[in-house]
């Protein structure tokens, strides 16, 4: 347990850095923090609260829609509202802004992978999946819809709603949905705790992305 909690805190704290760099890469968010910046910069920047502070209360609001789906949270679930939206926000202090075209792209390249490399950790401590995988999987379990489906029909929608209040939409959004499932796949294995063989603890799913 000790090694779990260990792992899933620095996963999540990772993940938190990782939204950060691709906010300052400033080439196309994922989806959910496309969301995520559109309320930030419709309706929480002039109230004064920050990115990191609406990251979190987006992940309460999507938890609060498992009551109706029957599904329970874990530690990870928990912890995953409280960290994960904390850490970007205070990174964003200290990563600089505007950077220059290759260090944006490098921004962009190193939070995708570092993406990656922090959900397999937070995933594979196995304490509760994220408020968002939650909701996929809640979903799933109630209407027997594909997996695939509901996965689309959520980032889509969350994405349409997220630019339409102003938040970004590029390359990095592209690169993001093509490249975090193969990641996840890779990293997944590594961290998993309590198996011998990782592989076996793997969902017979493409892995849909934590947050």
């Amino acid at each position: 347990m000790t090694r779990r909690l260990i792992q899933l805190f620095l996963g999540l704290s990772l993940y938190g850095l990782s939204i950060a760099l691709i906010i300052r890469a400033d080439l196309g968010l994922d989806p959910w923090d496309v969301l995520s910046q559109g309320v930030f910069e419709r309706f929480a920047e002039p109230a004064g609260l920050g990115f990191g502070m609406v990251v979190n209360l987006i992940g309460m609001a999507v938890l609060l829609l498992w009551i109706p789906l029957r599904q329970k949270p874990g530690i990870g679930t928990i912890a995953n509202v409280l960290v994960i939206g904390s850490v970007a926000g205070l990174a964003l202090r200290y990563i600089p802004a505007d950077p220059v075209l290759p260090v944006r792209s490098l921004f962009l390249a190193t939070g995708i992978v570092l993406n990656g490399v922090a959900s397999g950790a937070y995933i594979g401590a196995g304490l509760g999946p994220g408020p968002r995988d939650g909701l996929m999987t809640g979903l799933v379990a109630r209407t027997g819809w594909p997996i695939k489906a509901v996965r689309t029909a959520i980032e889509l929608t969350v994405v349409v709603a997220g630019w339409a209040l102003g938040g970004s939409v590029g390359v990095g959004t592209i690169l993001y949905a093509l490249a975090i499932g193969p990641l996840v796949q890779i990293f997944l294995p590594a961290f998993t705790v309590g198996k011998e063989d990782g592989r076996k603890t793997l969902p017979d799913r493409e892995p849909a992305g934590p947050a």
